[in-house]
């Protein structure tokens, strides 16, 4: 079994979970109601997708 011969360092240990970073969501524009809405998903504002209306519009 692998076992460490030394302990891992604080700046080591850092620069190898410096990778693990939230990255922000990719957004396009729905080309109905040009909302922004994450891509291959239904727009939350008119609920369309592909050009088709899947979800009914909400009334405010």
């Amino acid at each position: 079994m692998g076992v460490p011969q030394s302990r891992a360092s604080k700046q080591r240990k850092r620069m190898r979970r410096a990778h693990y970073k939230a990255e922000t969501p990719t957004l396009t524009l729905c080309q109905r109601c040009k909302a922004p809405k994450r891509p291959h998903a239904v727009c939350p504002n008119c609920g369309y997708y592909k050009g088709r209306q899947v979800m009914a519009e909400e009334k405010a």
